[in-house]
């Protein structure tokens, strides 16, 4: 981090968030291994340098309590449809405590058969994709992870919020690098967005429109607007897929009618779709392991271009953001802290504890 970045922001340690994070939920009526769950998701995009799924979005996910759109104290269930195939009704609990037993379901689906798919209907935010993925890493399995969410992006041709910004995620386990893709569809995440508005930051004037299809560099102007999706008609498609594959197969909101999860009015019915995959089910898993291997040499070994000195496998940036995070702390600025410092006031728990 550089001593300009460093100096106008507030270091948090992670055990100091995930204790801040747990003890304000639990003290809004979430059970102790949710709250956890939730925690670990949270903290685990903020070490990864993924601020925009991180911590701060505490305090909308309160707001949807106290407005009665989320439970907290809600038990997903699970149903095996076949062996290979299950669905979780989140019953409107948290969509990473949702995820979390889904993505357990299709991990052990899959040591028994090489394969297991889950669908999850009626769910909320689950946050980083990127953290599902290493639950499946950590497990030994290669994974592909879906959600759909609310609307932010036009679909090809069209001017209205209808496709939401939905993150795409895969990974497959390396000998010491693993693969870890986690994207939107848009130019940029709409979080970011979220994120630059609450630090009073302006944003890239080729992420969003204005309300009147004018490219802005006004966060506020573009949450009003509409997101950009990348590469034109194939990030609209993209988009589409997300919501067929998450939305309308499980059975959820889809087409646009999912909610906001800023917009504490109603359930937020979001749906997601996961599989895992054994790495062993063609070759051996130390030669599968191996061929990852010489795949990350040769990707980030290839010739650079003019004005690159480095190339990053995916996920690379944020693996080595984590292992800085985890030694320096979590970077917040004092908008931040405040804003969530207000929410544990609120409801008499413990400050957040800067390091």
């Amino acid at each position: 981090m550089a001593d300009s970045e460093a100096s106008s922001k507030i270091l948090v340690s992670h055990a100091n968030a995930h204790t801040y994070v747990k003890s304000v939920l639990q003290a809004n009526g979430v059970s102790d291994p949710h709250a956890a769950t939730v925690a670990d998701c949270l903290v685990a995009a903020d070490l990864r340098g993924v601020d925009t799924h991180g911590v701060n979005r505490i305090p909308s996910y309160l707001a949807r309590i106290r407005q009665g759109v989320l439970d907290p104290t809600a038990e997903p269930t699970i149903k095996d449809i076949t062996p290979v195939v299950a669905q979780v009704d989140a019953k409107n609990a948290f969509g990473f405590v949702a995820a979390k037993m889904a993505m357990a379901r299709a991990i052990g689906m899959a040591v028994a058969f090489g394969i297991g798919m889950v669908s999850v209907k009626h769910s909320n935010h689950f946050g980083m994709s990127a953290w599902l993925v290493q639950q499946a890493l950590d497990a030994g399995m290669m994974s592909l992870v879906f959600t759909n969410s609310s609307p932010a992006l036009p679909v090809w041709g069209g001017k209205e919020k209808l496709m939401g910004v939905s993150p795409i995620a895969c990974g497959a386990p390396g000998v010491e690098h693993d693969f870890i893709l986690d994207m939107a569809p848009s130019v940029a995440a709409r979080g970011k967005i979220y994120k630059a508005k609450r630090r009073g930051e302006k944003i890239p004037e080729d992420w969003a429109l204005d309300k009147d299809g004018n490219r802005t560099d006004d966060p506020a102007a573009a949450l009003e607007g509409v997101m950009l999706p990348m590469g034109g008609p194939k990030g609209s498609a993209l988009s589409i897929m997300m919501d067929v594959f998450s939305g309308v197969l499980s059975g959820s909101a889809f087409a646009g009618h999912v909610t906001n999860p800023y917009d504490p009015s109603k359930p937020a019915d979001v749906g997601h779709f996961l599989i895992a995959l054994k790495p062993d089910l063609f070759l051996s898993s130390e030669e599968f392991k191996e061929r990852m291997e010489y795949l990350y040499n040769r990707v980030i070994n290839c010739e650079k271009m003019a004005g690159v000195d480095r190339i990053y496998f995916p996920g690379e940036i944020e693996q080595l953001t984590e292992a800085e995070r985890r030694n320096s702390g979590i970077p917040y600025v004092e908008a931040e802290i405040e804003a969530l410092n207000a929410e544990a006031r609120r409801v008499g728990a413990p400050d957040l504890v800067v390091s």
